[in-house]
């Protein structure tokens, strides 16, 4: 029997989505409202300020640190280049003199007449934001960043790694049910989104990183092939900056898991077009998941369509554990208390009886559990 995890997990053929797109420190924002821009479009900049090497010179020149600002031969806010001479000194009637070089390129920024420490700024590192999907600039936030608006196709995964990128759909699996192998990707799917069925193996994630594939949509992974291909354990961390280059969404679960026979559908439908991913997850508070956004046409004012989720919790619906100690626990629920339950934290939380697949009966947090939805 299939099983799909899809608890309060967006899976829609269309709505309007708005996307806040800020940058890490204030910058310029060279967008204005009512543009239309496309994913890869750079819609603010900033810089970073650049790293900082110290230098000291007292050592390097046999002088006392007091001295310091008097032999700098270049001056603060002045820019110089490795091994160039920044400060001099010279001893016995000047028959001697003693250099200082810059280690790095860089910019003067201070020099202390307490430790003889001189600081060089190197340049800074540009930053720029990009749109991430194709939409509508509504709002600016003033030298922070844009809101875009888009009509899309939206799916949530339930877990995933790798930042944002974009290629256009390939459905490489003629069914939810098959798993997604190296001999499946060829050259062709260089620069694509593609998608498998109930799992992505190890060896096709490897082919794909080699064939320059953007990103893969799965409905399971092995937790042993997520390890070897990271080379860490990830843990039940926030995601979405693995050194990897590509991004993967995993739309059910761990293991072998049918992709849920909508969202397949759904993405076979598009094959063919533009999509975003962003495989960037964060299981505890202030929850993230990995998301595929197909953009629509954005000027298509059309309604959208209702939303697909889980249905609501009750006695009888399969749940999953997502946070310890029962973490990746299934069972059924078996009582939904009203009342609330003081925890050991003394927080008062709904919570529900469940029995697992082991037998164990357990009374946990609602919070704690994902809905397993029947395909």
């Amino acid at each position: 029997m299939a099983h799909a995890y899809t608890p309060g997990l967006r899976v829609t053929a269309r709505t309007k989505l708005r996307k806040t797109r800020r940058l890490p420190l204030t910058g310029d924002v060279i967008v204005e409202v009512g543009d239309q821009v496309k994913a890869d479009d750079i819609v603010a900049r900033t810089e970073l300020p650049g790293a900082v090497t110290p230098l000291n010179i007292v050592n390097r020149l046999g002088i006392v640190a007091e001295d310091a600002p008097h032999c700098m031969t270049k001056e603060i806010g002045e820019k110089v280049e490795m091994n160039e001479v920044i400060a001099e000194s010279s001893s016995f009637f000047g028959l001697f003199t003693s250099t200082a070089k810059a280690p790095v390129d860089g910019t003067i920024e201070s020099v202390s007449d307490v430790t003889g420490q001189v600081i060089i700024r190197q340049a800074p590192v540009p930053v720029e934001l990009k749109a991430y999907v194709d939409g509508k600039v509504v709002d600016i936030l003033e030298n922070e960043g844009v809101v875009l608006e888009t009509n899309c196709a939206f799916i949530q995964g339930i877990f995933g790694i790798g930042g944002e990128t974009n290629g256009e759909i390939a459905v490489v699996v003629n069914a939810p049910e098959r798993t997604l192998t190296g001999t499946m990707i060829k050259d062709s799917h260089a620069g694509k989104i593609i998608i498998g069925g109930d799992m992505v193996t190890l060896g096709a994630i490897q082919k794909a990183k080699k064939a320059g594939v953007k990103g893969i949509v799965a409905g399971g992974i092995d937790d042993t092939d997520l390890k070897e291909l990271l080379g860490y354990d990830i843990g039940v961390a926030i995601t979405g900056s693995e050194d990897i280059p590509l991004s993967i969404v995993i739309t059910e679960g761990f293991g072998k898991i049918a992709m849920a026979n909508r969202t397949f559908q759904l993405l076979r439908q598009h094959e063919g077009k533009k999509a975003s991913i962003n495989g960037a997850t964060q299981i505890r508070a202030g929850v993230i998941r990995p998301e595929v956004i197909i953009t629509q046409d954005i000027s298509d004012e059309s309604e959208a369509t209702e939303d697909i989720v889980a249905g609501s919790m009750s006695v009888g619906t399969q749940i999953r554990a997502i946070r310890e100690p029962y973490f990746g626990h299934i069972g059924t629920v078996t009582e939904l208390p009203s009342e609330l339950v003081a925890l050991p934290t003394e927080a008062k939380v709904r919570t529900l009886k469940a029995k697992f697949e082991n037998g164990e009966e357990v009374t946990i947090p609602r919070a704690n559990v994902e809905i397993i939805e029947k395909d």
